[in-house]
Parts: structure tokens; C-alpha cells; sequence
């Protein structure tokens, strides 16, 4: 049997392509893709050619192997009922899988996770999105009675700003785009212009700042925002872009710290409460708790998936996650 899939050609090219399947094993199991996310992280980098070509996609799981040179299928955020099953899974039974765009694909049973019922499979397009959110906020730490700045207002940092509330933070955000800034206030979350947000926060600063734009020159503006001994959790990955950081007299001397947050491990400090089954199945519940259908604003047909990423790429207005859709 062969299906069809996503392949990135070059920087800013990206084609669709024939690619056969494998015999369905014991424990496998036919997933024919209804919607598929595109990531505005890793995937946009891709995309764009900012990332390492020698750097491997992804060494957890099994269907992102391989490494960013160029030809390559990526994408991890595939939607699908299960057409043909060769293992516990029933068929019919709507799942997520971390797998590249393709409009059918052979995966181990052990490698989705099974949707409750009712869930919309375009949202749950949205599933490492909120993970992510969900991770960053556990790296936050105890935030109760705080006040934490989140700069960027993709999906992820909405969804974090959101956690972070949940958590008892005050939060302010920011971000340059006004319609950006709108979508975030409409959603509870107070949201300002980067260089407003100086004057929104506490004068002695704040205890923590998510840099979450993507942006390689966020996180220079961020450090100026902290208080004494102050963290910047940086949950952007800039790729290959270079960034010069102030790691002067102000740095040293105030005590600051400069932290990444990752969704694809758990902390050590972390890991008595905490693994990845676990936070897995709370991402799940959270796609039935968070505002996903504002943020799940664009959809193209698969066909249509150079086109999808040339809206992304040149943010075009009212585009904040884009799904391709194989119906």
C-alpha cells in the first residue's frame, strides 16, 4: 500500500510525494490522517533552513528519524482514525501520533494516544502545543501571587500565559502584533506592546520572564525586565540564528538566570512526580479546558501545503495555527 507525504525540499520548498507502506506487524496499526498541525517552532525553522542539517530530527521517536539536511518528511502532530489494526487499538478509534504530514501511515500501538470521545480532531491538532505550554509552566515553578512576563503570543504562549494564570500568577504579556495582543486580551490574558511592558511591570521587576517569540533578540530586551536573581525560562528554539545577549556588570551583578525549557525530557527535579505518560494524559485533558478553537484559526487542503507554509511564514494576518486537512 502506499500513501502520500509531506517532504522539505529546500529552504522555503516544501512538495508532496509518494512514499510505500510498511506490512502491518503484530501491534501495529493503519492511521488514515484527517488533520495534521504544522508547528510554528522547529517546523517554521525547518522550513526556513535556520536549522543544523547534521542536528537529528528527533532520536525519541521512531517515525522522526533522520536528520534537518535536506530531503526530509517532518511534522509531529498527525490526527487520524485507525483504518486497520493489528493490535489492542480498535479501528475507528481516533488518535494522535508524533508523525510526519502523511495522509496514511503505519505506527506501533504503543506510539499513539487514544483521544476520549467527542474530541474535535482538528483541536486536537493542538495536543503538543499544550504540552509544551503545560512543561513550561511546570518549569516555572511555584508562581502563586507573582507577577510573570511571557513575551510572544503564538500558540504557546498563549496556552502558557493561561497555565501560568491557572497557576495564580499575574501575568503580562507581550507582543508586537496588535491582532496578537487582541486574540490574547479576549482571552483574559492582559497583553501590551514590548516596548510597553517596562511600564506594566512592578519597578524592581519581575522574579521570572518566558521568552516564547522565537525571536532572537526577545530574550536581550527580557533580561532588563528582571528582578534580583530573576530567571529567563527560554522556551524558544532559535535554530542556527545567532543572538547577542548584555552579559555584562547588570547580569553578574544582579544574579541572574538564564534557563531553556524543553518539552522533550522531564527535569530531574521534577521526575519523583512527574514523567511523560503523565504529562502526556494531562495535555489530553487540557484540549477539553483551553480556548483551542480561537487559536485553530487556518486550514488548507494537504494538496495545498506550500501554501500553508507561505502564510505562515509571512504571518499573515489572522493566521495563528494552520492544520492541513486530508478529508
Amino acid at each position: 500500500m502506499s500513501a502520500r507525504r509531506l517532504v522539505f525540499l529546500a529552504p522555503g520548498q516544501v512538495d508532496v510525494e509518494a512514499v510505500d507502506l510498511p506490512a502491518l506487524e503484530p501491534g501495529r496499526l493503519l492511521v488514515r490522517t484527517l488533520y495534521s498541525g504544522i508547528s510554528t517552532g522547529t517546523e517554521l525553522l525547518a522550513y526556513r533552513g535556520l536549522l543544523d542539517p547534521e542536528l537529528a530530527i528527533d532520536e525519541r521517536i521512531g517515525s522522526l528519524g533522520g536528520t534537518f539536511r535536506y530531503p526530509f518528511p517532518y511534522g509531529y502532530s498527525c490526527v487520524g482514525d485507525v483504518e486497520r489494526s493489528a493490535g489492542s487499538v480498535a479501528p475507528g478509534t481516533l488518535v494522535f501520533a508524533f508523525h510526519p504530514h502523511q495522509d496514511r501511515f503505519v505506527v506501533g500501538e504503543d506510539d499513539v494516544v487514544v483521544l476520549p470521545p467527542g474530541t474535535a480532531p482538528r483541536l486536537a491538532t493542538l495536543l503538543p502545543f499544550a504540552e509544551t505550554a503545560l512543561q513550561l509552566s511546570l518549569d516555572a515553578g511555584p508562581v502563586a501571587q507573582e507577577t510573570v512576563a511571557v513575551l510572544g503570543l503564538g500558540v504557546v504562549g498563549v496556552l502558557t500565559a493561561l497555565l501560568l494564570q491557572r497557576a495564580g500568577a499575574t501575568v503580562v504579556a507581550a507582543d508586537p502584533s496588535a491582532e496578537r495582543r487582541s486574540l490574547a486580551a479576549s482571552l483574559g490574558v492582559p497583553a501590551v506592546d514590548p516596548g510597553e511592558l517596562p511600564f506594566r511591570l512592578p519597578s524592581q521587576g519581575v522574579p521570572l520572564v518566558l521568552e516564547l517569540s522565537g525571536t532572537p533578540s526577545a530574550l536581550a530586551g527580557g533580561l532588563d525586565l528582571l528582578a534580583h536573581e530573576g530567571t529567563a525560562l527560554v522556551g524558544s528554539w532559535y535554530g542556527s540564528q545567532q543572538i547577542e545577549l548584555p552579559l555584562g556588570g547588570a547580569f553578574h551583578r544582579r544574579r541572574l538566570t538564564i534557563r531553556s525549557s524543553q518539552v522533550s525530557s522531564i527535569p530531574a527535579a521534577l521526575g519523583a512526580r512527574w514523567d511523560v505518560p503523565r504529562r502526556r494524559q494531562v495535555a489530553v485533558g487540557l484540549l477539553g479546558e483551553l480556548p483551542l478553537s480561537a487559536l485553530a484559526t487556518t486550514e488548507f487542503a494537504f494538496e495545498e501545503a506550500a501554501a500553508a507554509y507561505r502564510s505562515l511564514d509571512a504571518r499573515e494576518a489572522g493566521v495563528v495555527h494552520v492544520a492541513l486537512s486530508y478529508e
